[in-house]
């Protein structure tokens, strides 16, 4: 007969806490749970026979949870098995008759595509930190980043994913899908997120990348030209495209008029450089460095959501403890 620990009863004498549950703590006080709650709850079918349904915050938090560690619908069923630390966050206790097995999971994920509610969730997060004052409306710096897809044909369909596509970055061929997304140029925070094959060129997103209401843009010299594009030549905005990389090295740095321009790139790269920190927490962080599904639409909601939580990532500190200078 197996002897009864401490930690059966629920208590434990290790008292050091892991990343994971920091990291959860931290997530846990900065996501805006009631807000997102009531905005998808208004989505929810009402189930009319069978089990009782799991709470929507549970659920959203499981989908979070699966977001955070890159799960596949079966791995997230096991790791709620598997974590106390996880079963903490999402609210059920070791007693719980039941936990959200993989079907449940996957149902939860197909209710918030079938209703575009990554968007939604995307532009409650932002809201919220709007109305914080974390995110400004003068500037918007945009840039996109490949994603990897799967080109082997070993699969049920025998083919490639069709609305993926190959390009050529540099001296190496990618296949896969680009992410695009439109950054707040202050704070570094997403407000748009699009996403197209990978052998789309950066400058035709451009303009579908900006809210309307920024008066400056800073991109990098892929977007070259864009002012004079027909769809952007009536925006009433500054473009601050940066200097291709050999003119810039061809500047006379002995001369004012070579100082200053040299100047002015190192200003725009470090405006710039604030639209790569959600491509690292998204990449690094939360180890989305390859597409989990077949398809745009499901890959840009994934997408929406995770740079989403990358917001709160970057800002958690001020969020739970205010402004530190």
């Amino acid at each position: 007969m197996k002897q009864t620990t401490f930690a059966d009863n629920g208590f434990e004498l290790a008292t050091k806490k892991t990343r994971k549950r920091v990291f959860l703590e931290e997530m846990n006080g900065v996501v805006p749970w009631a807000r997102l709650v009531v905005v998808i709850q208004g989505y929810a079918p009402t189930a009319k026979s069978g089990r009782p349904p799991f709470p929507i915050e549970v659920m959203l938090r499981i989908h979070f949870l699966q977001l955070w560690n890159n799960y596949s619908d079966p791995a997230m069923e096991e790791a709620l098995h598997d974590m106390p630390v996880y079963r903490w966050f999402v609210g059920l206790d070791a007693g719980a008759s039941r936990l959200p097995d993989e079907s449940t999971i996957l149902r939860f994920r197909h209710f918030l595509e079938e209703f575009d509610l990554a968007k939604v969730i995307l532009s409650e997060v932002n809201a919220t930190l709007q109305s914080k004052g974390l995110l400004l409306k003068n500037g918007t710096a945009i840039d996109a980043t490949l994603i990897a897809a799967p080109s082997s044909t070993k699969n049920d369909s025998g083919t490639r994913d069709p609305q993926m596509h190959q390009t050529k970055k540099g001296n190496q061929y990618y296949f896969g899908m680009k992410a695009h997304i439109g950054v707040d140029a202050e704070s570094g925070l997403v407000h748009t997120v699009l996403t197209t094959p990978a052998n789309t060129h950066d400058i035709t997103q451009a303009q579908d990348l900006l809210h309307g209401q920024e008066t400056d843009v800073f991109a990098d010299s892929g977007y070259r030209g864009i002012e004079k594009r027909e769809e952007t030549k009536d925006l009433q905005v500054n473009w601050h495209i940066a200097m291709m990389p050999a003119k810039r090295r061809a500047l006379n740095l002995e001369t004012v008029s070579g100082q200053l321009r040299d100047a002015a790139e190192k200003i725009k790269a470090g405006i710039r450089a604030k639209v790569e920190h959600p491509f690292r927490v998204i990449k690094c962080q939360f180890g989305f460095t390859k597409v989990r599904y077949r398809g745009l639409a499901k890959n840009t909601a994934r997408l929406s959501t995770l740079f989403a939580l990358s917001n709160l990532w970057m800002v958690r500190k001020h969020l739970l403890h205010g402004p530190t200078g």
